[in-house]
């Protein structure tokens, strides 16, 4: 099997076959993208169910559910230069990985027995430091494994095998909840056994050594090492632009729960909103990676938040049109398409290949750091002020971030080759 080859088959060598006039996908990509592709599966179908699980079954406010959902999506902030450090020491990207995907399915049936806010928060705080752990690392095999001209692509494609599994997830969970007398129950055990499938098939199929052999001048891996990147230019540049914007990227969760008081959506119908930025994501990840490879990965990556704040535009007035949904998930998904990949794809290009895993979680923290402000600040706001109020103040702060990150832009050069042999 072609997947089962990259236990065998050094990544880098890989990156470089080519089929015609296009670069080969390296093993190691796709057998990256199955694991994504089943760990999101698990991980969606909780987060499909989990605002409604809170905020209905539990009787959370806004601000309670804001708490938890910055714990949720920016907790991992804290762990990232952590598990980036680790896997560069001796090249260790699979096993700092395989920790940090085990830890997240562990975590899973302990949502079965928490009923309070804080052991909530502290089995979603468990659940996104093995996100934090393992996010780094893989995006560096995947970096490592691709040639510098294709990243976007190899990283499109990941992002929508990814994406697959974000999109059977809540699938599964409705189908779920449907079918079971204790739906919540069931939707967390299930997704505990699909997360261990996971698991299995990163540590059977994935390379168990992807860096580089080290050069002799090149820099040793250390947390000192990898905060001096913020010394150079391009790396810095990409931080404060993936901070800023982040500061006022409104939480999925918040999206949904919008579009439902919009709509008046039934309980049963929630876990479904997520299919349609997944769909979304799905079908334009690979397009707009391979875009983001002509053309530059910056402008895509700005274009993906003006997606995002078109988003927001159409959730602000009352408008109840049966295309509303339709238009702003699609939006949503967009945004993802045009960013999550992509700015790992320029990144990549800007850090050397030793310090791979470290620079990326940099900018990663500095992201989720930003958004993990954002949902608290949301959530606050939303209790205080109503729920209009706070986006269009969201809005004008997205705004206002999309031109600051306008004037940071990194050269053109560096997000086109990377400036830096692989």
């Amino acid at each position: 099997m072609y997947v089962a080859d990259s236990r065998s088959t050094p990544a880098a060598p890989a990156a470089r076959l080519t089929t015609g006039r296009r670069s080969a996908l390296a093993p190691t990509v796709l057998a990256l993208g199955t694991v994504s592709l089943i760990t999101d599966v698990s991980s969606e179908m909780v987060t499909a169910v989990l605002p409604l699980y809170l905020v209905t079954g539990l009787g959370l406010s806004p601000l309670g559910f804001g708490l938890l959902d910055g714990v949720y999506n920016g907790f991992s902030a804290l762990v990232r230069l952590v598990g980036g450090h680790l896997a560069d020491r001796g090249g260790r990207h699979k096993a700092v990985a395989v920790f940090g995907y085990g830890l997240s399915a562990v975590c899973k049936p302990l949502l079965l027995v928490a009923g309070s806010l804080p052991v909530i928060g502290a089995v979603l705080a468990a659940d996104r430091t093995g996100k934090g752990l393992r996010t780094a690392p893989r995006d560096a095999m995947i970096s490592l494994a691709s040639a510098p001209e294709a990243r976007g692509r190899a990283f499109g494609v990941h992002r929508a095998m990814d994406t697959a599994g974000a999109l059977l997830g809540p699938l599964v969970a409705f189908l779920i909840l449907r079918q079971a007398v204790d739906g919540y129950d069931a939707v967390f055990t299930v997704s505990f056994c699909v997360a261990a499938v996971g698991v299995l098939v990163l540590v059977l199929f994935v390379p168990g050594r992807t860096a580089p052999e080290r050069a002799p001048d090149a820099p040793r891996a250390s947390l000192k090492a990898a905060l001096a990147l913020l010394g150079e230019r391009e790396v810095r540049r990409l931080a404060l632009c993936a901070l800023l914007l982040g500061l006022a990227t409104v939480s999925d969760s918040f999206v949904y729960l919008l579009l439902q008081r919009r709509l008046d959506v039934p309980d049963r119908w929630f876990a479904l909103l997520p299919l349609g930025t997944a769909a979304a994501f799905l079908l334009l990840a690979v397009p707009l990676g391979r875009l983001a490879d002509r053309v530059g990965r910056w402008r895509v990556f700005l274009g993906g938040h003006a997606a995002l704040l078109c988003a927001y535009a159409l959730l602000l007035p009352g408008w109840r049109g049966a295309a509303l949904p339709y238009v702003v998930l699609a939006l949503h998904g967009l945004f993802y398409a045009a960013t999550d990949g992509v700015l790992m794809a320029a990144a990549a290009g800007a850090v050397p290949a030793e310090l791979r895993s470290s620079g990326l979680a940099l900018i990663q923290t500095g992201q989720a750091s930003a958004r993990f402000v954002c949902s608290i600040a949301f959530g606050a706001a939303w209790t205080a002020w109503g729920d209009r109020t706070a986006l269009a103040t969201a809005a004008v702060a997205l705004a206002v971030c999309a031109a600051g990150a306008v004037l940071l832009r990194p050269a053109e050069a560096s997000e086109l080759d990377g400036g830096r042999p692989a």
